[in-house]
């Protein structure tokens, strides 16, 4: 597994609830929405993942009518994802400035 795959394994169930926290989503507009914001996640990763977090109990999923053709599954998040978003964005951000500084230090290369 590559690097670039490693790290956004890492960090992509925080990605998704953050989405889901800004609107209830399906799952392939949820992958959509990830590859808007430059994330290259496939539908076979995204699913698991929901899967994974409505298990955990950190999303409900209901069904939904579709515009066009069968009903949808839209999630949302739970009192307890909430809680799991700001841990994620606590978590996020102790990482990301010491990454930031190290990667700043070594601008010369």
């Amino acid at each position: 597994m590559s690097m670039h795959s490693q790290l956004l394994k890492g960090i992509l169930e925080g990605c998704m609830l953050v989405i889901i926290s800004r609107n209830e989503v399906y799952g392939y507009e949820l992958s959509m929405k990830l590859q808007e914001y430059g994330l290259s996640v496939s539908e076979g990763s995204v699913y698991p993942v929901l899967l994974r977090m409505q298990k955990d109990n950190l999303i409900e999923g209901s069904m939904q009518p579709s515009p066009s053709g069968p009903n949808r599954k839209y999630y949302h998040l739970t009192d307890k994802g909430a809680d799991a978003l700001g841990l994620f964005k606590t978590h996020w951000e102790d990482i990301q400035r010491p990454v930031d500084q190290l990667l700043k230090k070594d601008d010369h290369t």
